[in-house]
């Protein structure tokens, strides 16, 4: 039996640079969960690669046809965002693991739906002044910088993954990003130990 390995944390704290670092240096096999979402494709996003980008009709038709995972929606000043997982036939626990960017919601979210044996927290954090300064640097090379959405998300990350959340959610193991190289190498030595924990039973 497969894990699903949740990569989690505050925005800004380097989940896509690590995730991209996993899948590029992993010298075992895993497949990743692409995840959903209904707010506009930002500038370098590939439909399929960090997101799959619905609309919300078509949200809405998952929704009814009971393929929803988890779904997060989001009040922007932009509008409602969702964010969510679908269960679409890609997932096959019985074949293989898996590895997805989420949020501590989606990650209990999907602990209910697959079962929280089934689900391995990888929690990213990261210094709050770098945070602020790195998503800073990213909105300002948008073409349409959203700064009030900025500050939005970054106050909402602070209640989301408070000491509280983390612990009522059972996670406590960290990995620091200081160093994009080392957390790379201590993330895949970890996932490495929890396959063969699993392989053992």
């Amino acid at each position: 039996m497969g894990k699903i390995f949740c990569l989690m944390g505050k925005s800004a704290s380097g989940k896509d640079t690590i995730y991209k670092r996993l899948l590029e240096q992993a010298d075992f096999p895993f497949s990743v969960i692409v995840p959903c979402t209904t707010r506009p494709m930002r500038q370098g996003e590939t439909p399929g690669v960090e997101y799959f980008f619905y609309t919300e009709e078509a949200l809405q038709e998952l929704i009814a046809a009971g393929k929803i995972i988890e779904l997060r929606r989001y009040h922007t000043v932009h509008g409602v965002w969702s964010y969510f997982t679908a269960d679409d036939g890609r997932i096959d626990l019985e074949r293989e693991s898996y590895l997805i960017i989420g949020t501590l919601e989606s990650y209990l979210n999907m602990q209910d739906y697959f079962g929280r044996e089934k689900l391995v927290p990888l929690y990213l954090s990261l210094d709050d002044g770098v945070r602020l300064q790195r998503a800073l640097d990213r909105e300002r090379a948008q073409q349409e910088p959203k700064y009030a959405e900025l500050c939005r998300r970054f106050l909402a990350d602070e209640q989301d993954f408070s000491e509280q959340n983390l612990e009522k959610a059972k996670i406590r193991k960290v990995f620091r990003n200081e160093t994009l190289s080392e957390t790379t190498q201590e993330i895949l030595t970890y996932m490495k130990r929890q396959l063969s924990i699993r392989h053992n039973h």
